[in-house]
């Protein structure tokens, strides 16, 4: 299971851990393309806009909870590079306590504040009760949603990124397989595309437990559960800043939405199908932003910084020269694109508008993703979510409603707001890199 990611080619490490990874989030953005992609095949602009609200929370939980568990990953994957498995095996095991309490807190709180955070995110009065079944019965799976994540972050924090992989895989089948017999043959609207997901994720998670017991990749001993002060301490300082920054990201997302929605029901489904082709075009970011993080955080540990600092050149390379691919081609086939999700000719137009310029934060956005990784790595992560903070306070929720407000006709200028809001991120980031480069202690000097 445990793979050394300090030795041969840098180029090559990045392409072989990433292509799993881009994989994995490519089958769980599918879940929700898939939800939203049948809902418009068998219900009206109110249940799209549900499973769009409704998906739109679950994906800020789980980002959350992915951004928390990345302080594991980080760990586990220096104490792999230092070649300390005592070490990797207390941070293993404290992990998995810190998400059992934490799933246990969250599903409590989110099932009482289900209403509330529908009336919150201002649900057009024709989706509330579609949204509020959705999320009430994603609410009750969110166990599966932390133990599929926590299991995750321990494999790519051991430099196996296959292995969640082939859990996710099997999940995203079996969800595809639900939506289309909960939604369409029995008409369960988005209460089904919910069971499905929840069904989906639990299987996952059983699937992988089954895998671990049989191969006994993991060794822990009950100590390493006990909660070390230290050990803990290590994981939160790293994975809260970073769950801080993708949640305050989401909350973003949610406040334009928002501002969608009370434009009507037509703007609000326009929006959140757009939301779902820039998860999907943002996987590419995403994945190299986790690669980055893991694979240089085990060259960290083992003392190799600027093998480190070229990971995040070439990973840095590859994502924004994918993101210009994408920018450039949605100018052109954005229409049909969003007509695959909806036969409403009002909502094709508003998201095409809406597309054909948020597409271009795919090229901003994979500059400080990647840098964002790096920052993690070197445990300063800190620094991610202060350059995202800024971004989102100064450019991107007052520029959406500021383009709301001054062109009520279009959603064009509206898409703008989030690449100006990466511009300003990454200009920080490169910044914050250039000052640390200047630092003997964070650059030691060393050979490649």
């Amino acid at each position: 299971m445990t793979k050394n990611l300090t030795e041969g080619s840098i180029l090559k490490n990045i392409i072989l851990f990433s292509l799993p990874y881009l994989l994995s989030y490519f089958l769980q953005t599918l879940y929700g393309m898939a939800d939203l992609f049948l809902a418009g095949q068998f219900n009206g602009a109110d249940v799209i806009s549900a499973v769009s609200i409704g998906s739109q929370v679950m994906h800020m939980l789980t980002v959350i909870i992915v951004g928390l568990a990345m302080g594991g990953t980080v760990l586990i994957g220096q104490a792999v590079g230092a070649k300390d498995d005592k070490r990797a095996s207390k941070v293993i095991g404290n992990t998995v306590t810190l998400f059992l309490i934490f799933s246990v807190i969250v599903t409590v709180v989110l099932l009482v504040a289900c209403r509330g955070i529908v009336a919150l995110v201002s649900t057009p009065p024709e989706s509330v009760e579609q949204t509020v079944a959705y999320i009430r019965v994603c609410f009750f799976g969110i166990p599966f949603i932390v133990a599929y994540n926590v299991i995750a972050s321990i494999y790519r924090g051991m430099g196996d990124s296959k292995s969640p992989m082939i859990f996710v895989i099997i999940a995203c089948t079996l969800n595809i397989i639900l939506d289309w017999l909960f939604m369409g043959v029995f008409g369960m609207k988005a209460e089904g595309a919910a069971i499905a997901t929840v069904i989906a994720q639990a299987v996952s998670v059983i699937i992988s437990l089954i895998a671990i017991a049989r191969t006994g990749s993991l060794k822990l001993a009950k100590d390493d559960f006990k909660i070390d002060h230290a050990t803990m301490s290590g994981i939160l300082k790293i994975g809260v800043p970073v769950a801080a920054q993708d949640g305050f990201i989401q909350i973003s997302f949610i406040v334009i939405t928002i501002i969608a929605n009370r434009r009507g029901v037509n703007v609000a489904a326009a929006v959140g199908i757009v939301e779902k082709i820039i998860c999907f075009l943002f996987l590419i970011p995403s994945s190299m932003l986790s690669s980055i993080s893991a694979i240089a955080a085990q060259n960290i540990g083992a003392g190799y910084n600027d093998r480190a600092r070229h990971t995040l050149y070439a990973g840095t390379a590859i994502a924004v020269g994918i993101g210009a691919v994408f920018a450039i081609a949605f100018q052109f086939i954005s229409h049909p694109v969003i007509s695959l999700f909806t036969r409403d000719e009002i909502v094709v137009t508003l998201g095409t508008q809406y597309l054909k310029s948020y597409v271009t934060d795919c090229v901003l956005a994979a500059i400080h993703f990647c840098f964002s990784g790096y920052f993690c790595a070197m445990g300063k992560s800190i620094i991610s979510f202060i350059h995202n903070s800024i971004s989102i306070v100064v450019i991107r929720i007052p520029g959406a409603w500021l383009a709301s407000k001054l062109w009520p006709e279009t959603l064009f200028p509206m898409g703008c707001a989030a690449p100006l809001g990466s511009l300003l991120s990454a200009l920080i980031c490169i910044g914050a890199y250039l000052y640390l480069r200047k630092k003997d202690d964070v650059f030691p000097k060393n050979v490649v």
